[in-house]
C-alpha cells in the first residue's frame, strides 16, 4: 500500500514539474506574420522590434526570459522602447522564411536577438553571451544594449550640433 501511495505521489509530482515547463516559445507559431505585425505596431507606437530566437529546450534561453521579466528596470525600457517578438528555432520549427527576414541570426547561436528598425530594416543582431554575468545575465549589459539600439540612440539628430 505504501508503495502505491509513493508512486501516485511521484507520479503527480512528476506531472506538476512537467506541466511547470516554460513554455516562452511557440514552434506553431507563424513567425514572418509575428514579425510583420511587430513591424506595423512598431510605426503606429514608435519604437523598433527586438526579435528574441530561441526555443524552449534552450537553458539560457528560459533564463534570459525569466530576466527580462524579473528585471524592472530591463522589462520598463523594453517596454517603453521596443515591440518583443518571440520567434522559436527548434526542430519542430526552423522558420526558414523569418530566419532568412532577420539575416539568419542563428549563426550566433541561442538566443539571439535582432533589433528591427520601425521599417522592418535589421540594425543589430545581438549575440547574447556578451550579456552574461556568471550563470545569469548582466542587468547593466542588458540595459545598455536596449539604449544603445532605441530609436532615439540611432537618429543622426541626437548628434548633429545645434545651429
Amino acid at each position: 500500500m505504501k508503495a502505491i501511495l509513493n508512486s501516485t505521489v511521484l507520479f503527480f509530482a512528476m506531472s506538476f514539474c512537467m506541466a511547470q515547463q516554460t513554455q516562452v516559445f511557440d514552434p506553431n507559431a507563424n513567425a514572418t506574420k509575428d514579425i510583420k505585425e511587430a513591424i506595423v505596431r512598431a510605426q503606429k507606437e514608435g519604437k523598433h522590434v527586438l526579435v528574441k530566437v530561441g526555443y524552449n529546450q534552450c537553458p539560457w534561453c528560459i533564463k534570459l526570459h525569466h530576466f527580462i521579466q524579473e528585471d524592472q528596470k530591463i522589462d520598463s525600457l523594453l517596454n517603453a522602447d521596443y515591440v518583443l517578438v518571440k520567434v522559436n528555432y527548434s526542430k519542430e520549427n526552423r522558420n526558414p522564411e523569418a530566419m532568412e527576414l532577420l539575416g539568419f541570426p542563428q549563426r550566433f547561436g541561442f538566443p539571439v536577438l535582432v533589433v528591427l528598425n520601425e521599417k522592418g530594416q535589421r540594425i543589430h543582431t545581438q549575440n547574447t553571451l556578451y550579456l552574461e554575468k556568471d550563470k545569469s545575465y548582466d542587468s547593466k549589459r542588458i540595459a545598455d544594449f536596449l539604449k544603445d539600439w532605441n530609436r532615439k540612440a540611432i537618429d543622426p539628430g541626437s548628434y548633429m550640433e545645434k545651429k
